[in-house]
């Protein structure tokens, strides 16, 4: 924990930045820790960044070395598109991260929050040639937006980004192949709510795959209608029902994110 010390204090931060933006700092730290209690962080290894508001080139990412039950709305690292520290930190930010989001955040100004995971059901979908698989309810919502980027090493290389743009294209949800879940929202909430449901999408087609029985396939056409009866049951942002939940459990919890 002595590097975690070296973290700017709470009030120097929150006086040097507007009030939305500490804001959506605490919100992303929530997130951060609403993760880790869900065990799907993977160490220091991946990462949730957060476009600042008012700012169309500035995003907020976790401090390489810190761990997700660690963060804090004061210790998140804010960074322009090409990666530069906007403000002083003694983080740095992982590399293949700052690539993955920056290229997100670049061509889609509708992603103000970008989260990716490597949970072990869902780099195990990635792994399959058949993606994700029509087996379940919650995998009919997730392939409402799904696309799939092929793997291509660790990302560090620049040339790879528009590649990873294009095939996103307009979709929520992202399986990178041999690696792990990709998703992005308009808010922390939606990013999380689209994460939540294709991560839970994986993990019941692993657990499915692993009784060796012939699965069950929901037929296209209700596939095809899913986009109706979800907006019937969630309109038109279901986080607006979870976020403000996950916020209460995470105070109950530890509210120290908002430091």
């Amino acid at each position: 924990m002595e590097r975690a010390r070296q973290v700017a204090p709470k009030a120097l931060v929150r006086d040097s930045v507007s009030e939305a933006e500490w804001a959506l700092r605490v919100e992303l730290a929530a997130c951060y820790r609403m993760i880790a209690h869900l065990g799907w962080d993977d160490l220091v290894f991946t990462h949730i960044s957060a476009r600042v508001p008012g700012s169309e080139d500035h995003f907020l990412l976790n401090p390489y070395g810190l761990m997700f039950d660690e963060i804090t709305a004061s210790s998140l690292v804010k960074l322009d598109i090409h990666g530069n520290k906007v403000m002083p930190s003694s983080y740095d930010v992982i590399p293949a991260g700052f690539n993955i989001h920056s290229a997100v955040h670049e061509a889609r100004k509708d992603a103000l929050c970008v989260i990716h995971l490597h949970t072990p059901e869902g780099v195990a979908v990635s792994c399959q040639k058949g993606g994700l698989l029509p087996v379940s309810q919650t995998a009919l919502y997730a392939l409402m937006s799904i696309a799939y980027h092929p793997y291509e090493g660790v990302a560090l290389e620049e040339d790879e980004k528009p590649r990873l743009q294009a095939d996103l294209g307009q979709k929520k949800m992202m399986i990178l192949e041999n690696h792990g879940l990709l998703t992005c929202g308009r808010s922390v909430g939606d990013a999380f709510l689209a994460m939540f449901t294709l991560q839970r999408a994986c993990q019941v087609q692993v657990m499915a795959q692993a009784g060796g029985g012939e699965l069950i396939e929901i037929p296209k056409a209700i596939l095809d209608g899913i986009g109706r009866q979800v907006r019937q049951t969630l309109g038109n942002s279901g986080s607006d029902r979870v976020w403000p939940a996950i916020i209460r459990k995470m105070e109950r919890l530890d509210p120290s994110f908002r430091d």
